[in-house]
Order: C-alpha cells, then sequence, then structure tokens
C-alpha cells in the first residue's frame, strides 16, 4: 500500500512524504504506483521549475527502491515562490486524493500538521 501523508502549517501546505508500493499490478505494469508516481514527481519538479524555488533549498529524500519520497519547503520563502508553490501542492492534493477515491485499497492519505505529528 502507498502512504501520503500532507503535512501542514496553520495556514499552508510546507511538504508531503510518500512510501511503500501499491501493489496494485506487476512490476512495470501497476498504474497506481505510475499516477502516484506522476504526480509527486511532477510536484518536486515544479515547485523548481515553475515557483523559481532553489533546488538545493528544498529539503527532499528520494529512495526508488522502498517507494520513498519526502519533500519540504523552506522556511524563508518569498511571498511570491509561496504562493505558487501552494498551487503546486494544492493541485498535488487534488491528484491525490482522486486517486485514493478510486483505488482505496492501494493508496491512503493522511493530513497533518507536520511530520511526526
Amino acid at each position: 500500500m502507498i502512504q501520503v501523508e500532507i503535512y501542514r502549517d496553520i495556514d499552508h501546505i510546507i511538504g508531503f512524504e510518500i512510501k511503500g508500493h501499491a501493489n496494485y499490478a506487476s512490476y512495470g505494469e501497476d498504474i497506481v504506483c505510475a499516477a502516484v508516481s506522476v504526480l509527486s514527481q511532477t510536484a518536486l519538479m515544479a515547485l523548481v521549475k515553475v515557483c523559481g524555488i532553489a533546488e538545493d533549498s528544498l529539503s527532499y529524500k528520494i529512495d526508488e527502491d522502498s517507494g520513498f519520497l519526502e519533500v519540504y519547503l523552506p522556511n524563508n520563502l518569498k511571498k511570491d515562490s509561496l504562493e505558487s508553490s501552494q498551487i503546486v501542492l494544492k493541485t498535488f492534493e487534488v491528484g491525490i486524493r482522486s486517486i485514493v477515491d478510486s483505488y482505496p485499497t492501494y493508496v491512503t492519505l493522511k493530513v497533518g500538521g507536520g511530520k511526526g505529528d
């Protein structure tokens, strides 16, 4: 099962974590895993290429073998980058919710206050 956790502070999405494998189908044919992967990788790339956030200022970890991706925004974002990051991250959340609605046996979503909450 893929577990997605979206981290928020009071007003904003500040990051997300994805771990696990869907096991919906065999490797290379798993549309659930592919959908989550595309959404999460696109969100990470868009934070850099669309929002203008320096890649080295983002806190992120990737382990493809275990199906792990963790992304956190930097604390000192300029207002315009923060606003555009929220569009990207809210769009990511909409996409993940759609996958959870369609494949609840294979993907879960938790929205919380931050890692460890």
